[in-house]
């Protein structure tokens, strides 16, 4: 994440801000999700019958990709310089475009959308947030997420 001096933030709207690392996507994350949300359906969690389903390999859940946007937001958006605090807001539009196989590398590409203070010392930021599968021509998920900043002073 960058941090940014707040001035500098609103001539950012509209610019890609930031691309986080790659990060694989094997099948103990895949289990794991699984049996953390009680979501063991084959296609997740069965590579034999897997492989002789309609991706040839277990699949990660969709809202385990979701689910890692705070981790790939970390190092792919701006923050304001000065704030005491990052609140997860909401998400608008997710959209689930493309599987992830097991073994596939994702990545986020973030775009900031909007910055809005919503009252003193708050602001709101909407972030454009593609998941991209690396060798693919169809991202995963696409995705407008918002986080509200608390400024210290605003405490």
């Amino acid at each position: 994440m960058s941090i940014v001096p707040i001035k500098d933030i609103a001539g950012m709207v509209g610019t890609e801000v930031g691309r986080s690392e790659w990060l694989t996507i094997d099948q103990d994350r895949i289990s794991q999700f699984a049996e953390a949300t009680l979501d063991r359906q084959w296609i997740h969690i069965d590579p034999e019958a897997a492989a002789r389903g309609p991706y040839g390999a277990t699949i990660a859940h969709g809202f385990l990709t979701l689910s890692l946007l705070p981790y790939l937001g970390a190092s792919s958006s701006v923050a304001p310089e000065g704030m005491a605090m990052a609140i997860n807001y909401g998400s608008d539009k997710v959209r689930f475009l493309n599987p992830v196989v097991v073994g596939s590398r994702v990545r986020s590409v973030t775009t900031l959308k909007d910055f809005t203070e919503r009252s003193p010392g708050r602001y709101l930021a909407t972030n454009h947030v593609v998941v991209e599968i690396e060798g693919e021509d169809t991202p995963a998920l696409i995705a407008d997420t918002l986080t509200l900043y608390v400024m210290k002073e605003a405490q």
